[in-house]
């Protein structure tokens, strides 16, 4: 008997027409993915099950992995052209719970940032990287988010955290080895030894805390960001720290959906965040059922059969009880310890 089959989803575009309020760049380079990128493979891949989870836990997840060294990504010419994007966005800086100075849908305002976030060879490296095919983030807030280092020195750019989406990774826009601080770090640990230890109000083990290397702008770290435990330390003395983090989905069309609507009301513009994540849940809804006819079978199996519509049914009634409740979540974080 054949195996069966894998069923890609296809990729999601970003919307025709951008949101009320986002600005777009007036002057900004053009992407060229053979000048701009300059894609090598990380050296080390930490597993979940070095970071203590259990083989259930590990089996809901689209990979193996939890973290990476640090690989390059961009060129010399493609980290000048982000850092020249990035700081023409940073004018539209706003303030979370979390962050002191974010951007989230920069793909909206800069085709550079969209262009990079969504190129098909950044895209296919970053699959071999994870050991699993993937797609660029089908919620636009979840590309090209940037991150600026507080104004206040000693400020954290962001609390130790996990995220609301299962893949990405974490760039240096600007050059890691040029400030005092601002180092990427993570906990060796699994979330559920985190949370116990903020409950016990006791800080994080600091033997347990790494930081990766990262050798220059262009440089960046892959993780399983909503099993991994991190944060982006503050700075020590004045200077100039931008990070980018790029979100991923699975490529595989029936993988279960991580998508922490709850937490992405609390840090997007309310009526953009419930667009975005309707049209998300709608996507996932067709390619789930896109996957169920490419994989047809005669089969007596009548249970399976309305499971199967059931779960399409209710992961679209979730969604909508989801964008009802926005905004009675707190935003979920470890603090700054």
């Amino acid at each position: 008997m054949s195996a069966t089959p894998t069923v890609r989803a296809t990729p999601m575009p970003l919307p025709a027409v951008p949101p009320p309020g986002y600005a777009r760049l007036e002057r900004e380079p053009a992407f060229d993915a053979g000048r701009h990128l300059a894609l090598e493979t990380p050296t080390e891949r930490l597993s979940l099950a070095d970071f203590g989870y259990a083989a259930d836990e590990i089996a809901g997840c689209p990979a193996e992995f939890a973290v990476t060294s640090a690989f390059r990504v961009l060129s010399d010419e493609g980290v000048a052209c982000l850092q020249e994007v990035a700081r023409g966005l940073a004018p539209y800086a706003r303030k979370i719970e979390r962050i002191s100075r974010m951007v989230r849908g920069g793909v909206y305002q800069s085709r550079f940032l969209a262009d990079l976030c969504t190129a098909p060879e950044l895209t296919e490296a970053i699959s071999e990287i994870a050991g699993v095919p993937v797609l660029p983030h089908s919620i636009p807030h979840q590309l090209g988010h940037l991150n600026y280092n507080p104004f206040d020195v000693g400020e954290n750019v962001d609390k130790w955290h996990t995220d609301t989406l299962r893949l990405d990774f974490v760039l240096f826009v600007t050059d890691p080895t040029a400030i005092a601080g601002g180092e990427f770090q993570y906990f060796h640990g699994t979330k559920h030894e985190a949370a116990a230890l903020k409950k016990a109000g006791a800080p994080l083990p600091a033997d347990r805390i790494r930081a990766p290397g990262l050798p220059g702008p262009g440089y960046a770290v892959m993780q399983q960001g909503d099993m991994v435990v991190h944060r982006a330390r503050g700075l020590d003395a004045p200077g100039e720290r931008i990070t980018m983090v790029n979100g991923y989905v699975p490529a595989e069309a029936g993988f279960p959906d991580y998508t922490r609507f709850d937490q992405l009301a609390l840090a997007d513009p309310e009526p953009v965040a419930a667009s975005e994540f309707a049209r998300h849940a709608a996507w996932l809804a067709r390619e789930r059922l896109a996957a169920d006819i490419t994989r047809f079978a005669f089969t007596p199996d009548r249970e399976r059969l309305a499971e199967d519509l059931e779960a399409v049914a209710q992961s679209l009634t979730d969604a909508a009880r989801d964008i009802r409740a926005a905004g009675e979540a707190d935003m979920e974080h470890f603090g700054d310890g």
